[in-house]
């Protein structure tokens, strides 16, 4: 808990669920108003800098002040939050490559097959491939083939 009686995390949720909400991109007043709390515009105008940072939100010039939106959603948003707090702890690490390896010794079969097609669906785009084959997740087949380690 912090010192204001909410669990870690718990006002980027709210922040988040408040713009999932919405239909339109919202002011730091606006989402104060939703949040029913009483909450200084700063801790709110603060969590949303956070979340834009994390790339959680998106946000557009609107006067003096930002509209924040979640351009692809709520599960987007939560997926570039985790994606960042997993870059945030590697950089911690002593030994990168022990780390990694560890991840990826630790994945299941189905998860270390997406990593194996995420990172070569990233190498044929960085040669500028132009062909790219679906990954299986995206083409919705579910194999059990066991994914080589090395």
């Amino acid at each position: 808990m912090t010192a204001t009686g909410r669990s870690r995390g718990a006002l980027e949720r709210e922040v988040l669920a408040c713009l999932g909400a919405s239909d339109r991109p919202m002011t730091v007043h606006e989402v104060l108003d939703e949040l029913d709390a009483e909450l200084a515009y700063t801790t709110v105008m603060t969590t949303l800098s956070r979340l834009h940072a994390k790339n959680a939100v998106a946000r557009e010039a609107a006067g003096r002040a930002f509209r924040y939106s979640l351009p692809g959603g709520a599960a987007a948003a939560q997926a570039s939050m985790t994606a960042h707090s997993m870059h945030r702890l590697l950089e911690r690490g002593e030994n990168r490559q022990t780390v990694l390896t560890k991840f990826v010794d630790e994945l299941t079969t189905a998860d270390g097959e997406l990593l194996r097609q995420l990172l070569e669906s990233e190498r044929r785009s960085e040669r500028g491939s132009e062909s790219e084959p679906a990954l299986e997740s995206e083409r919705g087949s579910a194999h059990g083939d066991e994914v080589p380690r090395s």
